[in-house]
């Protein structure tokens, strides 16, 4: 009944029990004695003995629960959080022993049993090494080859969304909207023309040819669709006109061919995680509160499949429309001079709100940075509706509530570096809040906890967290 409960909790309700059991045999004795006693003159000494037994037992009771806890229980918590960081999310470093020093030999085994899992890791790692570093070797190879043929190219999936764009595609879809992985293609072009000619492609299996208009109505591509074989989906094939872009504008081969089989859409809530796509950001501001200041910076990734997809990004300096105060520059150094010519809050909150559709929004200690977007919400036209995740929540759900739970505690705890110059911008912390996500996803999934309804259920069980940060 009780194994839903963190060991904490149900520690915790033991000494509970054990003192609510010990003041009822402490009163039950006293009132035999009492009546044994047969004289009403002593009521007051036993009821004065009572009380006092009574409440020493408590405070007997809180005391030595209060050692267990810090002792016992938050080891065991922190060891067993640290064993799964190392396990699930290829955390390495040593365990503080000395924080789990009352536990016995527990916490030298389970040291050993770590290094041992280190070591063979590292044995299968250096048998890989060299096919993996050739592999890459070729990858690069023909990503650059890709990328230097003036086609656009990209590959979509069944549900038209995109699995595989070039750097001529990225130059294509970015003249409409910022290109990203998975998403859908009508998101870019008008429906019509894509689904006639996916419909003729379908029937005939052979190369069709079409025009395809861009969803702000401003330009339109002649393109080719053919098909994949026996792999599902097609490839679509843009004018060289389109594709010409500037050479430093050329990005990498972005791709993830699992994405040619998409399972059927279901609800969010019974979505498994990996299954999921997360648009992780952070913001800096003029101040801390969001009921008055205002953006100066954006930055964000995009995770698909648990991993950070390479090029889709925003980097994006905001003009708050007022001075940034020298105090707030200290901290993430945007002066205003750097934001003069930036565009306003409403051009950068359109921007990110396509880079996150139909995807996770998260960020760490998110209803700090969504107060901003949502504030301006009417002004921007602009419905923030997405599903949100927070970081210091996940942190909660994994390593305790009792854990320190900011970003830089967070990075320590789960091996990820953030370089100095980028802590405290927005594109640093959202690249180090996203790649903690992406170590933290099997973690939740070792706890048993697959899909976004089940995380979201442990998230809220610790929602005073983010009540006393904000």
């Amino acid at each position: 009944m009780l194994t839903g409960l963190s060991l904490r909790l149900r520690i915790f309700l033991f000494f509970c029990l054990l003192a609510a059991g010990g003041v009822v045999v402490v009163l039950g004795a006293l009132w035999l004695a009492y009546a044994r006693a047969g004289s009403p003159e002593l009521l007051d000494a036993f009821v004065l003995a009572a009380l006092s037994a009574g409440f020493g037992l408590l405070a007997l009771v809180a005391g030595v629960w209060l050692l267990f806890d810090e002792n016992v229980a938050k080891p065991i918590e922190r060891l067993s959080a640290s064993m799964r960081a190392r396990a699930h999310a290829g955390v390495a470093g040593e365990l503080d022993l000395h924080a789990a020093r009352y536990l016995g030999d527990l916490a030298p085994a389970a040291a050993g049993l770590a290094g041992q899992l280190s070591s063979n890791a590292m044995d299968t790692a250096a048998a890989v090494a060299s096919e993996t570093a050739h592999l890459a070797a070729e990858t690069a190879r023909l990503t650059a080859l890709l990328t230097e043929i003036p086609v656009a190219m990209l590959l979509a999936n069944p549900a038209h969304q995109i699995v595989l764009y070039d750097g001529q595609a990225a130059g294509v879809l970015a003249q409409i909207a910022h290109p990203r992985l998975n998403a859908s293609l009508f998101d870019y072009f008008q429906r019509d023309g894509l689904e006639r000619a996916y419909a003729r492609l379908v029937k005939s299996g052979l190369e069709q040819s079409c025009t395809l208009t861009g969803t702000d109505g401003a330009q339109s591509y002649q393109a080719r669709m053919k098909p994949l074989g026996d792999a599902p989906g097609y490839m679509l094939i843009l004018d060289e006109a389109s594709s010409r872009i500037a050479p430093e504008a050329a990005r990498p081969l972005v791709y993830d061919f699992d994405l040619l089989s998409q399972p059927a859409e279901a609800a969010l809530e019974a979505r498994a995680l990996d299954s999921l796509v997360f648009a992780v950001f952070d913001t800096e501001t003029t101040g801390l509160l969001p009921h008055k200041d205002e953006i100066v910076q954006i930055g964000a990734v995009r995770v698909v499949k648990g991993r950070i997809v390479p090029g889709e990004r925003i980097d994006q300096l905001v003009n708050p429309g007022r001075p940034i105060p020298p105090a707030s520059t200290k901290v993430h150094g945007v002066s205003d001079a750097m934001v003069a010519d930036a565009p306003d809050i409403v051009t950068a909150a359109r921007q990110f709100h396509h880079f996150a559709r139909d995807a996770v929004i998260v960020a760490h200690n998110a209803p700090f940075d969504m107060a901003f977007l949502r504030r301006h919400g009417k002004r921007c036209g602009l419905e923030w509706d997405h599903p949100i995740l927070d970081t210091v929540l996940l942190s909660a759900v994994l390593f305790g509530a009792s854990e320190t739970h900011t970003l830089d505690a967070l990075c320590d705890r789960l091996g990820v570096t953030i370089p100095a110059p980028l802590r405290h911008t927005a594109l640093g912390d959202a690249q180090a809040t996203a790649e903690v996500l992406c170590r933290m996803l099997p973690m939740l999934r070792a706890r048993g906890l697959e899909t976004f309804g089940a995380v979201i259920g442990e998230t809220r069980k610790h929602g005073r967290l983010l009540e006393d940060l904000n």
